[in-house]
């Protein structure tokens, strides 16, 4: 879940006044007043967004925009069993902007796998490889490279 930005916020607070001054002016009961401020949780954004410089679309925190077309995805293996998304992530962040963290765990026992996939920008891959490939974390030496496209597992791998 995406938190808010503080644009965002100063917007639902907004809406939220505004409601709470309507409900004062004019005598209606809890459950308007609440419906109001409800409908300003799905206002605020909308308007932060259309009037905001940055792309509302993106998931990155950073003042840079992130859109999918910019985004890449590492492959790294021989990553310490102890290792979490935190750590992982402030690892590949000193290499660039890192979008997302994902470790695979087993599926039977819930322990981790010791490897999983970082997506960052594009322009950042590459730098990020070099770096860190064949370095060490944790006691562990690193395999990094760029993710192959996964095969889709409906088709029939049968054939004649």
């Amino acid at each position: 879940m995406k938190s808010p930005t503080s644009q965002t916020v100063i917007v639902a607070v907004v809406f939220a006044l505004i409601a709470y001054a309507i409900t004062y002016i004019v005598p209606v009961s809890a459950v308007l007043f609440a419906g109001l401020v409800f409908i300003a949780a799905f206002l605020a954004p909308l308007v932060a967004c259309k009037t905001s410089t940055n792309s509302c679309s993106s998931g990155s925190s950073t003042n840079e925009a992130i859109s999918d077309e910019d985004v890449r995805t590492l492959y790294v293996g021989n990553l310490p069993y102890r290792a979490n998304e935190t750590a992982v992530r402030e690892l590949f962040s000193t290499h660039g902007s890192v979008h997302s963290v994902r470790l695979m765990k087993d599926k039977h026992t819930g322990k981790r796998r010791g490897f999983g996939f970082v997506e960052m920008a594009s322009d950042d891959l590459d730098g990020a490889i070099a770096a860190l490939n064949d370095t060490e974390f944790q006691q562990r030496t690193l395999k990094v490279r760029e993710a192959k496209e996964r095969p889709d597992r409906n088709e029939d791998h049968n054939e004649d």
